[in-house]
């Protein structure tokens, strides 16, 4: 049970809002779903309007639910632990593994084997999503870090929102990039024309420009920033090292592709005649505050891929 005592700033907020501020690594729609099933109390009494409005010096009290672990099963799935302790797990995944249980994908995602392997994981994701803070595409492999408690929870959820989670990865790539290194940075927002697939959404005019932020509203494109260096060029291909600023969903897949060189074995943005049985794009580095001890943690993976 988690108490808080709204400040004067907070007064007059939604209690959904309130709760929001001081959980910022739990999603809207979560609180809502939390204070519509009877699990916020407002000066001592159940509180299920959302809308409901917070005074100066009430009294308001959330109770999170542990995951319901019946309804996503533990599996005892081999996994490749690269470092664990109390507070978190980062996890080397294999390509084709999906992270989270989602429909199509009920069983053999990481989190299943991740019930099976530790005793508890973080709540705040909820019944499917327990510890997951960030996520990795089903054909893309290497590290991932997951909470095993709530405040690691949090606190990790900040850290890649502030982006001060160092990202490294590594990507093969149809063409011969000629600069040694560079930016992408183009927004990021859901295809118009397949609503499965994201796209750069380019702001080409003044006008577009001047009204960015009701563009991107409306689309729901969000600016993006990826920065590249040459590792080793062959005869039709690059090696990548990329280094992400934000992290939108497919954000390097998408701005390759865009840029004309789409990573080998994409399915989804890459060249239709590719033969490739896997994805070559692998998350190589993470480097970030450990949640608990005032120390870094710098973990390194390389993939196994044959190159070449």
């Amino acid at each position: 049970m988690r108490e808080y005592k709204v400040p004067k700033e907070f007064e007059h907020y939604r209690l959904d809002q309130f709760i929001a501020k001081k959980l910022p690594a739990t999603s809207r729609n979560r609180i809502q779903k939390l204070i519509a099933g009877g699990f916020a109390k407002l000066n001592g009494k159940v509180c299920a309007k959302a809308a409901r409005k917070v005074l100066h010096e009430d009294i308001v009290e959330l109770d999170i639910p542990a995951p319901k672990r019946t309804e996503v099963l533990p599996e005892e799935i081999e996994l490749d632990v690269i470092y664990e302790d109390k507070d978190l797990i980062v996890i080397n995944k294999p390509a084709g593994m999906v992270v989270h249980p989602a429909q199509g994908h009920r069983s053999g995602t990481l989190v299943n084997a991740l019930l099976s392997h530790c005793k508890d994981l973080s709540g705040i994701g909820g019944v499917e999503r327990p510890g997951i803070v960030h996520r990795l595409d089903k054909e893309t492999s290497g590290l991932i870090v997951i909470a095993k408690n709530d405040n690691a929870h949090s606190v990790l959820s900040n850290a890649f929102k502030n982006r001060t989670v160092e990202k490294r990865y590594l990507a093969v790539v149809h063409g011969i990039v000629k600069a040694d290194k560079g930016t992408l940075s183009a927004p990021i927002g859901r295809s118009q024309s397949d609503r499965k697939k994201m796209a750069v959404i380019e702001l080409k005019t003044e006008k577009e420009k001047s009204d960015n932020e009701k563009k991107h509203r409306r689309s729901k494109s969000r600016t993006a920033v990826t920065h590249f260096s040459v590792l080793k060029r062959y005869k039709d291909k690059t090696l990548l090292e990329l280094k992400l600023e934000t992290g939108r969903t497919h954000q390097i897949r998408v701005h390759l592709s865009h840029a004309g060189y789409p990573i080998v074995g994409d399915a989804i943005y890459g060249l239709k005649k590719d033969r490739s049985d896997r994805m070559m794009l692998h998350s190589l580095f993470l480097g970030f505050q450990h949640p608990v001890r005032s120390a870094q943690v710098r973990l390194e993976k390389k993939p196994d891929w044959k190159v070449f």
